[in-house]
């Protein structure tokens, strides 16, 4: 397997909500409380408002920058929002590639014609997504253990203590429920938006845009051009996202190398991953 260095790390990855739709507030020094629209619907349409009240507090998200307390959540929330990709990857991911999807009918076909079994026919098909699953798990952990060998290996380290980085955690009632970061680079000054996810239980409440908003937040009041993010995501949901924050994919690769790809020829076979770039331009260059 091989990783790269601790400034050259894997790809953004975003789990986005369909429903996100927050204000934008807030500076970097400061935690920022953001709540969500269903629970201040729900609110709304209570009485009293003393409970209404109590419950909005209880849905109210606050984020702030990472803590060295806040690791372990941050490791696991960080942990399921990749091993998602799996299924995601091996079976949602097919839809997306025509040509794929010929070739493995193809196959099928031309094992109806060699075995002349109608048994054999009818589970090619299954092996052929078997074997998508088993590579899709094998490439997905090794770009898994690349990324907690490198920057995610000391948060604190890599994001919070170098100057143009930092790295912000979601709350919710007192637990860590989103994550993100910032890395900038002086070479083109752009700022890239890194390593967001939120835990599965709590999505849908406006958490992956308020993240979003807090690194666009912190690219303006750092004088940075543009913001830049580079995805593998399958879910629309996630591209959905990006656009409502502003921005427009720059490119997109069929052809993309995961750290940890031996780029063997059943790897080739079994596991394809589009890329896509997105930049958010924030002033001219």
């Amino acid at each position: 397997m091989h990783c790269s260095s601790p400034k050259m790390v894997c790809e953004t990855k975003i789990v986005a909500d369909e429903h996100d739709a927050i204000p934008a507030t807030g500076t970097k020094k400061e935690p920022m409380m953001w709540s969500s629209p269903p629970a201040a619907a729900a609110g709304a349409a209570r009485s009293p408002a003393e409970p209404a009240a109590k419950d909005a507090a209880r849905e109210a998200v606050f984020i702030r920058e990472f803590e060295r307390a806040d690791e372990e959540e941050a490791l696991r929330i960080f942990h399921e929002g990749i091993m998602e990709r799996i299924p995601n990857t091996a079976f949602r991911g097919i839809w997306q590639q025509p040509r794929t999807q010929f070739l493995y009918a193809l196959l099928t076909v031309m094992c109806f014609f060699v075995t002349k079994s109608v048994t054999l026919t009818c589970c090619a098909p299954l092996i052929l997504m078997g074997a998508r699953y088993y590579y899709s798990r094998k490439v997905i952990q090794s770009y898994l253990d690349c990324a907690l060998h490198t920057d995610m290996a000391d948060i604190e380290a890599y994001y919070m203590r170098p100057t143009g980085s930092c790295f912000w955690v979601a709350v919710l009632d007192g637990r860590v429920v989103g994550i993100v970061a910032a890395q900038g680079h002086e070479d083109d000054n752009t700022v890239e938006l890194r390593r967001m996810s939120v835990d599965s239980r709590y999505r849908g409440k406006g958490i992956a845009k308020a993240l979003g908003r807090r690194v666009l937040e912190y690219a303006v009041r750092n004088n940075y051009t543009a913001v830049v993010l580079g995805t593998t995501a399958v879910k629309l949901a996630a591209h959905k996202l990006y656009e409502s924050l502003g921005f427009h994919r720059t490119s997109q690769s069929e052809d993309y190398r995961l750290p940890g790809m031996s780029r063997s020829p059943l790897e080739r076979l079994f596991f394809q991953i589009r890329h896509s770039r997105y930049r958010l331009q924030l002033r001219e260059e």
